[in-house]
């Protein structure tokens, strides 16, 4: 049976671990080649044993130069598919954020995408095919989340970014989207867990956010980004879906 991503090429950043790594995996499953990318190579060192399609390089989005070197290093590939993955989340109110957890929170959850969209956007347009899947959050335009402020602004900004590729793009038949998941296990929820003063009670707050009384999955927003990066969203540009357990109901 032919996989839904069958053929094609796609770039997925935040690959080392949690929603990047899980959608690196499931889109090698539909058939496609992916490139997966993180800060930390050695978390994807064990990748293409799990799929061979898999190449791991090593990513920065934060950084322009290592962006650049990416492009460089792609040649002629083809990028038919891009995910921005990659993230960052700052902790505290706008009270409580520095300056330099805005600045991080910017130059990776904003510009990192705007970085990588530029890399394989002019391909997209030249060939007349593409699809951008953006993974935002619903701490962002969409619901104010306590403890969220540099996060839920930049990925507000994301989702404005997002809307306004689709806009530029859709009559050179690339699409652009948004993925906005509410909360999610992962290794960085578990390092923010277990860094809180009760561990117990920060998971308890964490999981009492979803009405469904639990998590959701990384392969679960997987599963929404090969459908959105799929032709069968054929007709979808400049949305913004929400998989959040009815978080923001």
């Amino acid at each position: 049976m032919t996989g839904r991503l069958q053929g094609r090429c796609a770039l997925v950043t935040g690959a080392g671990q949690g929603i990047g790594r899980a959608i690196a995996l499931a889109f090698a499953a539909e058939g496609a080649r992916v490139i997966a990318a993180s800060r930390t190579a050695d978390k994807m060192a064990d990748l293409p044993g799990h799929h061979p399609a898999i190449r791991p390089v090593a990513l920065d989005v934060g950084d322009a130069a290592s962006v650049e070197a990416l492009g460089s290093s792609l040649g002629q590939e083809e990028v038919d598919i891009l995910v921005n993955c990659a993230g960052w989340v700052a902790d505290g109110t706008l009270l409580d954020n520095s300056e330099e957890d805005w600045a991080r929170s910017w130059a990776i959850n904003v510009m990192g995408p705007v970085r990588m969209i530029r890399l394989v956007l002019p391909g997209m347009i030249a060939r007349r095919r593409g699809s951008i899947v953006n993974v935002a959050s619903v701490a962002s335009s969409i619901s104010g989340v306590a403890g969220r402020c540099a996060y839920g602004t930049t990925k507000a900004a994301l989702i404005g970014l997002t809307k306004s590729v689709a806009r530029d793009s859709i009559a050179a038949g690339v699409r652009c989207n948004a993925l906005c998941p509410g909360t999610t296990a992962s290794p960085s929820l578990e390092e923010r867990i277990h860094s809180s003063a009760d561990p117990e009670a920060t998971r308890r707050a964490f999981i009492a956010r979803q009405p469904m009384g639990r998590l959701g999955t990384p392969q679960e927003m997987a599963a929404a980004a090969v459908w959105m990066a799929s032709d069968e969203a054929a007709f979808m540009t400049g949305s913004v879906i929400v998989v959040d357990g009815g978080q923001t109901l």
